[in-house]
């Protein structure tokens, strides 16, 4: 209901902080009725409420027309100069605006700001053309606190990763995926939530005089509503429809943009993202270097660094560095995804609401790309970089295959599954993915650490159990009756070559069988068959193509990533090749075999618990202690990979390293180095075809004018870059051993 507030003066200077008013005074009676001709009017008759610089020289009162004070009003420099923004320009002074409770820094230009009240405002700040721009007592700026005498109804909770709110988090100003990411999968720590509540209202402020702030060097034009915001220096802002209770961070070196029809409310904006052309975000944290465009809606979601985001819907979501979606026929709802992920159009990932409640939910790794049109049945789970085939998933999914490409079958309810598909036919996607992401992150500041390589311990783990999981399922099939099994067999070297395994499985002990299978996969690189895998898909399971071939490149990529690991860490301390003594220091550095993704930075599981003893035993107090922690998790990461690395050879070869033969370096090596040219010879091949396809001719009238569009191979940078890359890996990599080789 309205209130009607008699209009009394009062002696509003009490209600000042006193530090406001060092190196200001009041107005001398020709400055008030200079004002006074230039059409201004204050609350107070005497004007006692408006502060200007001391300075001499510093307040031009001619500059200051038509406006109106009340409250309090503190006032910077105001000189005879111009302030510019690319092509606006602008005189500093203050022109019809209603100003109530501001303090100003130096040299601003405030003109046609209608409503501007409870502000603090940095030193050269433009507002120009603003209908509203107040802030409340009890503003917390996006952040998930409660102040004195508010209720825990008041707190803001963004419902990530799940429709029913039980995977909420408190949104603040330094949230980063990681912490997002731990907040919202350990939920049966009732002692971990509570610290992570008590972590973020560390020394906030209870008190209810929160002030809106615009920091120096700040843009704000042509905008509507501007309410309970605190804007970051260097922000640019022009053509906003309503900015609520949110947080713009922002600075020189990563300087933040709103642009034409945006609606932001309840959130933080990290460094140096950019939000234009009509989307909308409520309940959200947005990481650095984002983008955020074309009528996008991201509602209850976490954002990570270097993600770009157009005309799509995002739904409760947790979504990881590097997350591509730009198509508004796509939009994903109640996921958690790894990052480094692409979303295409008309890909419908959403709850779907398979159960009594709105409590379904998927998780993917990194890399996840689901295809033109493609929808899943929820609850799903995705590995690392899966590609999925256009079409319909009609049932629940678990795909544990790392660098698989899944697809829906048009003849029966499976769904067929190639393990290792992205090493044996595309190739060139995952070497440009490693350097690309690179490129592409323009944060000047790291706080969310991001691993880039696809070979890291995350997909690492889940090669591991994939080899593990086709050596289970090729004992299943070698024990199959026989018709079955030949109705799952395409092709074997020879006649002899599967009965000869059948007969040994059948004649084995149980404890054996893991033996023979492997060995069948060691030997039958050549051999075609499927594999039945039940687990994949409820009901009706998967079919996995080429097993025999996944198997042998999984294998190697292993020993590609354990020698890129290990030349790492030998070229970290300044030398070429690995010694016996290295071996040993290798050793003493704790074995870590289960990681973890931690909002784009892979972590060992066991510090992830040891970070979490620390938080329930008081050690951290804030969130800043708990990203140190991280750091220091990062500092030691290339050890961890080297001491991992070793474990990795010593399990493919059932033996440890310091009984290696010459032989076994050798057929070690040769692996790697077959890695290293596939990886240049395949991304060759494949641009090659960019520009030798017949049909990529068709729509030119000549060479000339082809080339002219797409250019030649020769001109390709990345090539350039990796066939660099390729001859510095293969030389280091021929130094790597040279001294236990011998």
């Amino acid at each position: 209901m309205l209130k009607v507030i008699p209009n009394t003066e009062k002696n509003l200077k009490l209600n000042i902080d006193r530090k406001l008013l060092e190196g200001k005074r009041n107005l001398t009676s020709e400055e008030i009725a200079v004002l006074k001709s230039n059409g201004n009017h204050s609350s107070d008759s005497k004007w006692n409420n408006v502060y200007v610089s001391e300075k001499k020289g510093c307040f031009n009162a001619d500059l200051v027309k038509h406006n109106d004070f009340s409250g309090f009003v503190v006032l910077g420099d105001i000189t005879d100069s111009i302030i510019t923004y690319h092509d606006l320009k602008l005189p500093v002074g203050i022109t019809r605006s209603s100003l109530c409770d501001v303090v100003t820094g130096d040299n601003c230009a405030i003109h046609n700001v209608k409503y501007l009240v409870n502000y603090r405002i940095g030193n050269r700040v433009i507002l120009f053309n603003i209908h509203e721009m107040s802030c409340t007592k009890h503003s917390k700026f996006g952040e998930g606190l409660i102040k004195e005498g508010e209720s825990e109804a008041t707190r803001i909770w963004i419902g990530v990763g799940n429709e029913n709110g039980n995977r909420q988090i408190l949104p603040f100003e330094n949230l980063i995926p990681a912490d997002a990411f731990l907040w919202s999968r350990f939920r049966e720590d009732k002692k971990l939530m509570r610290r992570f509540i008590e972590l973020t209202e560390y020394e906030k402020p209870k008190k209810l005089d929160a002030y809106g702030i615009v920091e120096d060097d700040a843009v704000v034009k042509n905008s509507l509503i501007i309410k309970d915001v605190k804007i970051g220096s260097c922000a640019y802002i022009k053509g906003a429809l309503k900015l609520k209770n949110i947080t713009i961070l922002s600075s020189e070196d990563e300087p933040s943009q709103i642009g034409e029809g945006v609606e932001m409310v309840n959130g933080i904006m990290g460094y140096g993202s950019h939000v234009f052309y009509q989307a909308v975000a409520v309940r959200f944290v947005i990481g650095r270097n984002c983008q955020l465009k074309y009528g996008a809606r991201l509602l209850n979601s976490v954002l990570g660094d270097n993600s770009t985001v157009s005309c799509c819907e995002l739904l409760n979501n947790l979504i990881f560095p590097f997350h591509e979606q730009h198509h508004n026929s796509s939009f994903l709802i109640a996921s958690t995804i790894m990052g480094q992920s692409n979303i295409a159009s008309a890909a419908t990932i959403g709850s779907n609401h398979n159960s009594r409640s709105p409590d379904c939910e998927m998780i993917a790794g990194r890399g996840f790309w689901p295809g033109l049109c493609s929808d899943f049945k929820f609850d799903s789970r995705f590995a690392s970089f899966v590609l999925a085939s256009k079409g319909t998933y009609k049932n629940e999914v678990n795909i544990t295959y790392p660098f698989s490409m899944i697809a829906p079958s048009i003849e029966d309810n499976t769904i067929h599954i190639i393990p290792a598909y992205w090493f044996l036919y595309n190739m060139f996607a995952i070497v440009r993915n490693k350097y690309k992401f690179k490129a592409r992150d323009k944060r000047f500041k790291i706080v969310q650490h991001i691993e880039t390589n696809p070979l890291a311990p995350d997909t690492i783990q889940e090669i591991v159990s994939s080899i593990e999981r086709l050596i289970e399922l090729t004992g299943r099939y070698l024990k199959m009756p026989k018709e079955e099994c030949l109705k799952y067999t395409k092709f074997m070297p020879s006649d002899d070559f599967l009965n000869s395994y059948r007969k040994k499985i059948s004649d084995c002990k149980a404890e054996d069988v893991y033996v023979v299978a492997k060995d069948f996969l060691h030997n039958g690189y050549e051999a075609k068959f499927l594999l039945v895998d039940d687990r994949c898909q409820k009901k009706y399971g998967a079919l996995i193509y080429k097993p025999s071939q996944a198997y042998r490149e999984y294998r190697r990529i292993l020993k590609y990533f354990a020698a890129e690991s290990l030349m790492n860490y030998v070229l970290r301390n300044n030398r070429e090749s690995l010694t016996l003594e290295d071996i040993s220091r290798i050793k003493d550095i704790p074995l870590y075999t289960e990681w973890m993704n931690v909002g784009g930075q892979v972590m060992p599981n066991a510090k992830v618990q040891e970070l979490f003893f620390r938080i329930k035993q008081g050690e951290f107090q804030n969130w800043e202690q708990v990203h140190k922690f991280y750091d220091e998790c990062e500092a030691n990461y290339v050890e961890y990979k080297a001491r991992y690395s070793l474990y990795i050879i010593e399990w493919l070869y059932s033996k440890s390293i310091e009984y290696f033969t010459k032989t076994d370096f050798d057929k070690f090596l040769t692996d790697v180095a077959f890695v290293s040219v596939n990886m240049l010879e395949s991304s060759i091949q494949v641009r090659e075809k960019d520009f030798t396809d017949y049909f990529r001719s068709v729509t030119y009238r000549n060479e000339a004018e082809k080339e002219a569009v797409l250019g030649t191979i020769d001109e390709d940078g990345f090539l350039k870059k990796l066939r660099n890359a390729t001859d510095e890996f293969e030389a280091n990599l021929q130094k790597l051993f040279k001294c236990l080789r011998t």
